[in-house]
């Protein structure tokens, strides 16, 4: 089985017939450093959001999803290790991008604000406080770097490079699936404040949702009961361990040996809450 991608967290594998087939890992990475201990069941949490969102989301666009049921795939896969971590999805022709949906003011569009170094094509009709909901959420497109950081660009750059009939789909299209999961995450009990999106093309040239979908390794997802303006909002992601590591000066420390069993337990806790709420289950 040829591996096409080996990556942070997922492995792909080109079946070479217009089908892949990826698998979620357990691993963790945190400033740009896999870590050497894995989080147990982190993979078939994210496996399983994806799943959801892929079907809430299909009649806004289509996605890449074909299927997560083990007989479907090569015999390769068909094994306990890679039950619930594994699907099945359609080769696309992937669009050279990531689509950030921002709805509140945090993190680096904060900082951006506050030191008045908006991105391009940027522009607030007023201040915002830290983790105040936007008045209209935001697209924020960056490039996909295969080496080093993804670098900010404005919607108008997108539109040049890609056109503006696609990026015009692009745009459309996160906006509503941001939307509509919004809805579905508050009401029971998780913020979405922001998240990111991959799109590629089919052989048809038809615009089709890809990747992982909102997961708590893609997006910003707060605790609605403690979420207060002007705070850092508690998070269902792996905010708990970059805590961990800056605390302990490991930030981005390549030779790292290890996480703690309680920091371990405690980040898989918070990634299965997260499911528990989202999907129900």
């Amino acid at each position: 089985m040829k591996k096409s991608i080996s990556g942070k967290v997922r492995e792909v594998f080109d079946l070479e017939d217009g089908r892949m087939v990826i698998v979620t890992t357990d691993r963790i990475s945190a400033f740009d450093v896999i870590l050497p201990t894995m989080i147990p069941g982190k993979g078939k949490v994210l496996n399983a959001l994806s799943a959801f969102w892929f079907d809430y989301t299909k009649d806004i666009v289509g996605n890449h999803l074909i299927s997560s049921d083990l007989r479907d795939m090569p015999a390769e896969f068909q094994k306990p290790e890679y039950e619930g971590r594994t699907v099945l999805v359609k080769k696309l022709k992937m669009i050279p991008y990531e689509v950030i949906v921002r709805g509140y003011m945090f993190g680096s569009m904060y900082d951006a604000l506050k030191s008045g170094n908006l991105p391009d094509g940027v522009r607030f009709d007023r201040d915002y406080d830290l983790a105040e909901r936007l008045d209209a959420p935001i697209v924020t497109p960056s490039t996909k770097a295969q080496e080093g950081h993804d670098v900010n660009v404005s919607l108008a750059y997108m539109r040049d490079d890609i056109g503006a009939d696609l990026a015009g789909q692009i745009e459309r299209a996160a906006l509503a699936l941001y939307g509509k999961a919004y809805d579905h995450a508050y009401k029971n009990g998780i913020i979405i404040a922001d998240t990111k999106f991959e799109f590629g093309l089919d052989d048809d040239g038809a615009l089709v949702l890809a990747d992982e979908v909102l997961t708590p390794d893609s997006s910003r997802f707060w605790n609605r009961e403690t979420y207060a303006v002007g705070t850092s909002p508690a998070s269902y992601d792996k905010q708990f361990v970059r805590d961990w590591l800056k605390a302990n000066g490991l930030a981005g420390d390549p030779n790292i040996t290890g996480i703690p069993a309680d920091v371990v337990a405690k980040t898989a806790e918070i990634y299965a809450e997260c499911e528990r709420k989202i999907c129900g289950n």
